[in-house]
């Protein structure tokens, strides 16, 4: 990476350029940097709507596990490791492991992620991190086709070329879609299901009555008016006290019929759509049911298949991100002016994959002392 700067070269400020076109106060209408510029914000609204969404995401990055940079070169392990812990993240994130949440989480949420390494122009160190908005930057092909450009969009409309593009940290998903998709039609019929429960419920759940009052002579004909104000004066009062603890009586002379609305009603069973509905939502975010507080009847057997699945994912997602983080730890050494490299050493994801590999090696094991055994035994 271009980390250090020619003698002829300007001292670049120590403000990330993703961060200039942001921090612009937006006067207008800006043209998307992508057709599908809307889907960030369709996607924000998704997860902030459908709670279960959110949490299952949030699930995958902490699940993603810790990790660590390795130094080529030990010597310089003590000052990498330092430097992953102390790194500013934005405004208010940091270590390297902060950047690699956020990173993880747009990964996700978006389908792609866009960072860059901001250097401190005066003492040419990494100054800190900054997490870009992938809708307002087009990616181009450079002098060859693996050779990439940069262009950040302003508010005005105008694109602006990034003038240090190898400080950009860029990776996106198999396809460059985000998970999210196609999760906003299953997830507006959810939320009508929930929408119409509530209704329902103040319909039908928050009880109201029906207070009749019918006169039986011609003398309470003539005063009928002013005995249905009487008694629904007295019963708003009695309804009243129930808000603060107070329990009143209602006494009534006269043939006085007191029904409750929509007693008859009956709620439509809803488990049976909504669970469908969850069926189809988990299994696009790959995640157990069992992770989320879903209680859904499962075999052991089946639990063991899911989590090795989960599994899976979350490599999958280590694959992605291991080389940005590596090339943020080479570039550091780069900085400081060390010819090194580091490489990646992931946290197990879990116990049971640690319980798991060694009772795999331990059968290895076996199996070679078996064999060993039957060599010998076909010599003699």
């Amino acid at each position: 990476m271009k980390i250090f700067r020619r003698k002829n070269e300007k001292t670049p400020r120590a403000e990330p350029e993703l961060y200039q076109a942001e921090r612009e106060t937006d006067t207008g209408f800006t043209i998307p940097a992508f057709s599908e510029s809307f889907e960030r914000e369709l996607f924000e609204k998704l997860r902030y709507t459908v709670p279960i969404i959110d949490a299952a995401i949030t699930k995958i990055i902490r699940l993603t596990g810790g990790f660590k940079l390795i130094s080529s070169d030990e010597s310089y392990q003590e000052e990498l490791d330092r430097f992953c812990s102390e790194v500013r993240v934005g405004l208010k994130g940091k270590s390297l492991n902060y950047f690699a949440d956020t990173f993880l989480d747009n990964l996700i949420t978006y389908g792609s992620a866009i960072g860059e390494i901001v250097l401190d122009g005066e003492r040419l160190e990494i100054a800190g991190l900054w997490n870009g908005d992938t809708s307002k930057t087009i990616i181009s092909p450079g002098a060859n086709p693996f050779d990439r450009q940069y262009k950040v969009q302003c508010t005005d409309g105008t694109l602006r070329r990034i003038k240090y593009p190898e400080r950009i940290l860029y990776a996106t998903l198999t396809g460059g879609q985000s998970v999210l998709r196609g999760l906003p039609a299953l997830s507006g019929i959810l939320m009508r299901i929930y929408q119409c429960i509530g209704q329902n419920y103040d319909r039908v759940g928050n009880v109201r009555y029906a207070v009749t009052y019918k006169p039986t002579d011609t003398g309470d004909f003539a005063y009928s008016k002013e005995r249905t104000m009487e008694i629904a004066r007295e019963w708003a009062n009695g309804m009243n006290s129930a808000k603060y603890g107070q329990v009143k009586d209602f006494v009534a002379v006269g043939d006085v019929d007191i029904k409750v609305i929509g007693a008859d009603n009956q709620f439509f069973d809803t488990n049976v759509p909504v669970r469908q509905l969850l069926e189809q939502i988990i299994s696009k975010l790959s995640i157990p049911p069992f992770l989320l507080g879903l209680s859904w009847s499962t075999t052991e057997r089946m639990s063991s298949q899911q989590a090795d699945i989960l599994t899976s994912e979350l490599e999958y997602y280590r694959r992605i991100i291991s080389p940005v983080l590596c090339e943020i730890g080479n570039a550091y050494l780069c900085s400081i002016g060390v010819g090194a490299v580091c490489k990646i050493e992931w946290d197990n994801i879990n116990l049971q994959d640690e319980t798991e590999l060694a009772e795999a090696r331990l059968k290895n094991a076996q199996a070679a002392e078996i064999e060993a055994r039957l060599k010998e035994s076909n010599k003699d």
